[in-house]
């Protein structure tokens, strides 16, 4: 709503400024209050078609539109220095009103039809040979930029553009880590639809451009939290499905700790003794991140909003059904040989990563990460090799209360997943469930005294929920920081849609090569 607002201000400032200017070119400053006609009449003082304005009702195209018919009514009255384009562009009402405004400014010519018909002088001349004519066109050129302006304009076009597109529509994004293999690996790289979900507007505003949280080799924070403005989105094109792999930004990563190579978030320290020690070793700095500013994470979405989950003895079921699993999923795996020799290089060949999936731990036994073809493949170099799940141990899972006590990532809830509009009672051995969600992603204050809770100052035995959550989990089951640990995905945390492959080195190095057969390939495959 306050984006909304902030446009609809906007736009009445702009009529507002439009009325005063228009005038000075000789139309009826009333026609500049007239939603749709004031557009037109600008398309005409620059010396455009009407029907050019057609263009600014096509949403991302509008924005490049709007950009040129800001310059072209700032060189309409002669102004044609950088700043005063940059100024038009950044907030015309402004611009308009001080050129409407100063007594000295008037207006001179229909811009962009002057200098179309200029470009023509110019051509002609060359094609008649008259070089005197050509020089002194040239010479008088009003539309001449300097090498310095043209290169400064190209570029910042173009990171416009590009920052633009990252913004809105599709976003490059590495995969860092192994918690989604073997479906997508370390190394892989992705395009990402901001659109499928619905386009999101960015809440941060005062950023460098093209860059999401840090800024290399320094390492500090790439934007400023304030000002900021409220964030909603557009329709989707596709809604969220059952197995789809989403990126979305990290629930926790609130206020993080950021350590070379590892970011942790607040509650990471305060459950993890060794996390609290590394950090306090590092002295790493706390830094707070607005939600679009969080670290981008990728998970399978296994249960959607209104679901309930559980995982006995490996195997997730929604609603009391098993899941459909993927195809590639993984666990932990403890081998012991009993005498066999486990050729290692047989175990890469068959795609099983030696950095990440295979470690030696002592006494002959072997921690291998591996799927179900793997783990067949293994079984099947010598009956004699003993194979057993990695075993859990009970503690660490969501909600970290007294419920989730003696759970683990393998025998897990039930729980249920919230769902918009739908409304939860309130009690002492389910708060623990929705606290964050009613306090932090919801905007509310909570209190509890004893066994009694206020929200918003007003005693609360239910809530109802203001938006739908989403439950990932990562197809390493055993090397997957997701939803097991921290909970619900927030629909307002959703970045978008991985499309496909675009770029995959082996295990994220160059050094190791690339993988061929991996580039373009889907990234939503199960």
């Amino acid at each position: 709503m306050g984006v909304l607002i902030f446009f609809i201000l906007s736009y009445i400032l702009l009529s507002i400024s439009l009325y005063f200017l228009f005038p000075k070119a000789g139309v009826s400053g009333t026609k500049g209050l007239i939603p749709g006609v004031n557009f037109v009449e600008w398309c005409k003082i620059i010396g455009r078609k009407p029907s050019h304005a057609l263009w600014l009702l096509f949403p991302i195209v509008n924005i490049f539109i709007y950009a040129g018919m800001c310059v072209d009514m700032m060189y309409s009255f002669g102004k044609t220095k950088f700043a005063d384009s940059i100024l038009a562009v950044v907030y015309a009402p402004i611009a308009f009103y001080k050129l409407a405004k100063d007594d000295k400014e008037q207006y001179k010519v229909a811009a962009y039809q002057d200098e179309k018909d200029y470009k023509q002088k110019l051509i002609d001349a060359e094609k008649s040979g008259d070089k005197y004519a050509l020089k002194k066109l040239q010479k008088n050129n009003p539309y001449q930029k300097t090498i310095g302006r043209e290169w400064a304009e190209a570029i910042i076009f173009a990171v416009f553009a590009a920052a633009f597109i990252r913004m809105f529509l599709i976003e490059a994004y590495k995969i860092p880590t192994g918690s989604m293999e073997g479906s997508l690996l370390i190394g892989d790289f992705l395009f990402v639809s901001k659109a499928h979900y619905g386009i999101r507007t960015p809440e941060t505003i005062a950023m460098i451009p093209l860059l999401h949280n840090r800024i290399p080799i320094i390492n500090k924070e790439s934007y400023i939290e304030s000002p900021s403005i409220p964030s909603f989105r557009l329709p989707a094109i596709e809604s969220i499905d059952h197995n789809k792999p989403i990126v979305f930004n990290y629930p926790e990563g609130d206020s993080v700790y950021v350590i070379p190579g590892r970011t942790y978030s607040i509650h990471d320290v305060k459950r993890k003794p060794q996390v609290a020690n590394l950090v306090k070793k590092r002295r790493a700095k706390l830094d707070t991140r607005p939600i679009d500013k969080r670290d981008h994470y990728i998970k399978r979405c296994i249960a959607m909003p209104g679901d309930s989950l559980s995982i006995v003895d490996a195997q997730v079921y929604i609603n009391g059904t098993a899941a459909e699993n993927p195809s590639k999923l993984q666990y932990n795996y403890i081998v012991q040989p009993n005498g066999v020799n486990i050729n290692v290089n047989k175990l890469i060949d068959w795609g099983i990563s030696p950095n990440y999936d295979i470690n030696d731990i002592g006494n002959g036994r072997f921690l291998l990460t591996l799927s179900n073809d793997e783990l067949e493949k293994v079984k099947s170099l010598d009956p004699k090799i003993q194979i057993i799940r990695m075993p859990n141990q009970p503690g660490g899972a969501f909600p970290h209360s007294e419920v989730s006590k003696d759970w683990t990532v393998d025998d897990f809830g039930p729980i249920w997943i919230p769902k918009k509009g739908a409304t939860t009672p309130l009690r002492p051995d389910n708060i623990a469930f929705y606290r964050r969600v009613i306090e932090v992603y919801e905007g509310n204050t909570f209190e509890q005294k004893g066994n009694t809770f206020y929200i918003n100052g007003e005693q609360a035995d239910s809530y109802t929920f203001k938006q739908d959550y989403y439950w990932g989990m990562g197809d390493n089951r055993h090397n997957s920081e997701d939803s097991r640990y921290w909970g619900y995905v927030p629909h307002d945390h959703i970045v978008g849609k991985p499309l496909f492959i675009w770029f995959s080195t082996k295990d994220g190095s160059m050094g190791n090569g690339i993988n061929w057969s991996r580039l373009f390939s889907g990234a939503t495959k199960m």
